[in-house]
């Protein structure tokens, strides 16, 4: 299976980093083919600037070009993979940015037709749709919250995709008290998870 694993940390020593490599590394000892955008270190531009925002829907194709190769990346892959930090409820800013310049009409969805459609999905490469973050709040809260990043992602995102997407969210939660023995247990979960996909 195609993968494209879109990694979103400032520091190559993380946890979060660690959560990549394993992730990479147990893809590829199973014989898929991966494609990693390590955001940070390619240094990707979250903005969309204003030259963009005019054109956002008269002429799209002006925006794709800025963004070409990841949007290819986007379009080859059958399986998409986040890792990242919930920072604020949410996907680090960098993150979202790119889901703003990348994910564009056209290539992510189509405008809606009328007043009260929503946006028509198409991204159906995409069968599987996997995210990996920690977070420093506890899981009894963010479920009092209704989880904001995993609402985001799983139901805002979910109709962009194939219709028997297979969706799987693995949350470390309380980080910021996590002791060796859950972060190696989580680890654990990750890799026996990604080993058992075919």
């Amino acid at each position: 299976m195609r993968f494209l694993v879109v990694f979103c940390h400032p520091s190559e020593e993380s946890f979060s980093a660690a959560l990549n490599n394993l992730v990479c590394k147990t893809l590829q000892k199973s014989n898929h083919q991966i494609r990693l955008l390590d955001l940070y270190r390619i240094d990707f531009n979250p903005v969309l600037s204003k030259n963009e925002w005019n054109v956002y829907l008269d002429d799209t194709q002006q925006i794709i070009k800025n963004v070409k190769q990841h949007v290819d990346d986007l379009q080859w892959a059958e399986g998409l993979i986040f890792i990242f930090p919930t920072w604020m409820y949410g996907p680090p800013a960098l993150l979202k940015g790119w889901l703003e310049r990348v994910w564009l009409p056209d290539i992510a969805f189509e405008i809606p037709s009328a007043k009260n459609r929503r946006a028509i999905g198409k991204l159906t490469n995409i069968k599987n749709f996997f995210v990996i973050t920690t977070s420093g709040s506890p899981r009894w809260w963010l479920w009092l919250i209704g989880n904001p990043a995993k609402s985001m992602l799983f139901k805002g995102y979910k109709v962009l995709f194939s219709r028997k997407c297979t969706l799987k969210w693995l949350q470390l939660y309380d980080m910021n008290h996590s002791t060796n023995f859950d972060r190696k247990k989580f680890l654990k979960k990750v890799e026996d998870f990604f080993s058992n996909i075919y």
